[in-house]
Formats: C-alpha cells, sequence, structure tokens
C-alpha cells in the first residue's frame, strides 16, 4: 500500500522566503524508510510538506554524523554525493512524467522533467535543460546533520488551479566517506540495487485548502 499525507496550508510566507521553525513546528514529520525493503536507516530523515497558496514547501532534517558535498553547478550530478530529492506528478493516477528536484548540503539544485512512461529506468528520458523558475532554497547545518527547506511555485508545476491529488515521492541518498551508502524514501520503491525511478511506488499528497494553521 502506498502512504498518504496531507499537505496543510500554513499562514503567507514573503516571497523569496521559507518559513520558519515555529511554521514548521505545525506539521506532522514523514519518516524516510530503506528504499530496498522499507527497512530501518542508520541515519534518520524527517520530512515536512506544506503549502501557503501559492507554492509547496518542503523541509527535510537529516541525522548525519558526517555532512559533505562538493557539486555546486546547477543540474550537476547531485545524487553521486549527499543529496535530498523530491519527485513530483499531478493528479492522483501511476505518473508517467514527472519532475525531480535535487538539493544537496551546498544548496545546490538539480531540477529537470522526467518521461518515464513504462517506469523503467532504460527507457525514461530527463530533460535537465528545464529549470524551475522561482524555486527557494535554504539549508541549515549544525552538528548532528543538515536541513534543506525547499518552495516550488504551484504554477511551474501544472497547468491552472493545482489539483486537489498529487503523486510524489521524497528521497535521500546518504554517502559516508567512510562505510556504506544509504538510500531511504517516504514510499519504498523495493528494488536492490536502489531505484528511485518507480513512479508507480509514488505516494499521494492531498492538499488542503483550508485557512492557515500558522503564520509567519
Amino acid at each position: 500500500m502506498i502512504p498518504q499525507a496531507t499537505v496543510r496550508r500554513i499562514g503567507r510566507v514573503a516571497h523569496g522566503s521559507l518559513p520558519d521553525a515555529s511554521a514548521w513546528s505545525t506539521i506532522a514529520a514523514l519518516a524516510l524508510r530503506r528504499a530496498q525493503d522499507g527497512g530501518a536507516v542508520a541515519q534518520a530523515t524527517a520530512v515536512r510538506v506544506a503549502h501557503d497558496g501559492e507554492r509547496l514547501l518542503v523541509r527535510f532534517d537529516c541525522d548525519d554524523r558526517d555532512v559533505w558535498a562538493t557539486r555546486t553547478k546547477r543540474d550537476d550530478a547531485l545524487w553521486e554525493e549527499e543529496v535530498v530529492e523530491v519527485f513530483l506528478a499531478p493528479g492522483a493516477g501511476d505518473p508517467t512524467a514527472y519532475v525531480e528536484i535535487q538539493v544537496n548540503p551546498l544548496g545546490t539544485i538539480f531540477d529537470a522533467r522526467v518521461a518515464n512512461p513504462e517506469g523503467r529506468r532504460e527507457t525514461m528520458r530527463v530533460d535537465r535543460s528545464w529549470d524551475l523558475r522561482g524555486i527557494a532554497v535554504a539549508i541549515e547545518r549544525s552538528r548532528t546533520g543538515w536541513s534543506a527547506s525547499i518552495g516550488l511555485p504551484w504554477n511551474e508545476l501544472t497547468l491552472g488551479e493545482p489539483p486537489p491529488v498529487w503523486r510524489a515521492n521524497f528521497f535521500r541518498i546518504e554517502r559516508p566517506r567512510d562505510g556504506e551508502g544509504e538510500f531511504s524514501c517516504w514510499s519504498p520503491t523495493r528494488v536492490d540495487p536502489p531505484d528511485f525511478h518507480k513512479p508507480r511506488s509514488f505516494g499521494r499528497l492531498l492538499v488542503d485548502r483550508a485557512g492557515p494553521v500558522a503564520a509567519r
């Protein structure tokens, strides 16, 4: 069974800004699990999802004993290092196309449109030339990990009014420099070696159009 979560509405956030800690504290966390089998992970990741009427807002809080990244160029191969990822498609059906957003601990962005009608990496097509206009990213680091907050404008993700249901998955690649890599996600894709490009495994996001529950 694929997971489901409600995208709650928070108070309007200033253009180009992202929610502060008090706004995120009202949002329940989604825990990431091992992509291969849904098992427990060594280094936990909590994901929170909300919206402010104009943007989808996502926050990753990552336990990490060794935060690192070197890539600083947009659309570089961020997945070869440490990174968090959002895969997203409008509508309730199994996606044949979706957007892929990645952010590393340096705040570098990878964004692309993916056409994947067969749900197979061998035949999918990735358009890296597409840039999501208006994307906002904020990175926080501490002694025990790092966080990435991401703002994705609705009008760049779909035409017209955003639908009430989206298919989505949230991923993390953790690559300790002294150990084995760890691949985790909200809705496990259950293949080994790990492969995130399994759109039939994407969970469902239900967009709450009620009034705000918190304000900045």
